[in-house]
């Protein structure tokens, strides 16, 4: 238990800096997209797909088997209801009104702060979720706490790029240093609770959805131009690393 108060500590105090530096990093500020980004989209999708869908599967049966048949496929609409939850943002952030900076190479996203504090406001209850889980993990030995890590890295690379390129200078002076503290919060959180298996495993399953759309819509729009083949070398070596280690 000391080991995975440590270990899961230093995991939050990771992601929470992730957050804070990551958008300083000039290589990654640019179109066409980086390909270190396009990589990162390949690792948080080979994580959810390879191990989280198959633990929703395990839960499932799981909980059918103690609860009987109501909802059958309750941790799939959760993950759908993640999912949604963050394209129904990412539509709202795209139709509010254009940025001020008349940019045509750029995608124009909102300048309206009541749409920044709502975005950064879910943002910061999926970094809550992603750090309460850091903790709260019977499965986790001190490799699967790593994998979980390293693709949340990635992934919040990807979800900083995104939201410094909705928000700009409002992201960069609030919206980061928000989300740092909430991942904290949600690993102090953990730490001081007792949640049920269920309770972990609707966590989990919302993530999932919310990961998959998050990274897929900053890979899919044209006029990032992503790199598919970074893209698809972070999926196949995360999913190597994932399968020799499971």
């Amino acid at each position: 238990m000391k080991h995975l108060l440590l270990y899961s500590g230093v995991a939050a105090v990771l992601l929470a800096v992730n957050h804070i530096v990551v958008n300083q990093i000039p290589a990654l500020q640019k179109i066409p997209r980086s390909k270190w980004l396009s990589a990162a989209g390949g690792i948080s999708v080979a994580y959810i797909f390879i191990h989280v869908l198959p633990e929703l599967q395990e839960w499932q049966k799981e909980f059918l088997h103690q609860e009987g048949s109501f909802l059958k496929h309750h941790m799939y609409l959760i993950a759908l209801g993640g999912l949604a939850v963050f394209y129904g943002l990412e539509r709202a952030a795209k139709l509010a009104g254009p940025s001020e900076r008349g940019d045509e190479t750029e995608p124009k996203y909102s300048s309206n702060p009541t749409l920044f504090w709502l975005h950064i406001g879910f943002f910061a209850v999926y970094n809550l979720l992603i750090g309460c889980l850091l903790y709260h993990r019977d499965s986790y030995k001190l490799a699967e706490l790593a994998l979980f890590t390293v693709a949340m890295l990635f992934h919040f690379a990807v979800n900083d790029h995104g939201l410094h390129d909705h928000y700009e200078q409002r992201y960069r002076s609030r919206g980061r240093w928000i989300l740092s503290v909430a991942v904290l919060a949600g690993w102090l959180i953990g730490v001081l609770t007792d949640l049920s298996e269920f309770g972990i495993a609707i966590m989990f399953a919302f993530i999932g959805g919310g990961t998959i759309l998050n990274t897929l819509k900053e890979e899919l729009p044209e006029e990032r131009k992503s790199n598919y083949w970074a893209f698809l070398a972070g999926i196949t070596g995360y999913t190597v690393l994932l399968l020799s280690i499971a």
